[in-house]
């Protein structure tokens, strides 16, 4: 059975970028132990919001919590909070445990926590739970635009 991209896989092909795809029956906390990769290797993406009405991305690892304030620093806020699940499917076209930073209907201020820069490669949504999709860091920031800071706790 043929299986239906998601907007993320099909704008890395378009943009001729490699990637792995890794699908798994399971949650995203039993993920990295199910795919045989360190869990600090998986990156959840997070989608906030300011006073004002701006939005932020930030990729932590799965098994890393977000610093709001180190995060709200990061993009030049004073104070963010975390999207309220209602909103993330209108906001990005993705739906919570899905949300991948590549292919959101809006390019928004991607941040990507610094342990990244340890792994060549790092696993992210594919854009659909339980679809994770591995590709370089140096691919992922720059097709998000994204910069990368020191945002866990």
């Amino acid at each position: 059975m043929k299986q239906a991209k998601t907007n993320a896989m099909r704008i890395l092909e378009r943009q001729k970028i490699c990637y792995a795809l890794r699908e798994f029956p399971l949650d995203g906390q039993k993920a990295a132990d199910y795919l045989g990769i360190p869990p600090a290797m998986i990156f959840k993406t997070l989608v906030t919001t300011d006073t004002v009405g701006n939005y932020f991305v930030f990729c932590v690892p799965t098994n890393q919590e977000l610093d709001l304030k180190k995060a709200a620093k990061a993009v030049g806020s004073k104070r963010i909070e975390m999207l309220k699940q209602k909103e993330l499917l209108p906001l990005t076209g993705y739906v919570h445990g899905g949300c991948s930073p590549v292919g959101m209907k809006k390019l928004f201020q991607t941040v990507l926590d610094s342990s990244a820069k340890q792994w060549e490669t790092i696993v992210v949504s594919a854009g659909r739970v339980g679809m994770l999709m591995e590709l370089s860091l140096s691919d992922l920031t720059q097709i998000v635009n994204a910069h990368i800071e020191s945002i866990t706790k």
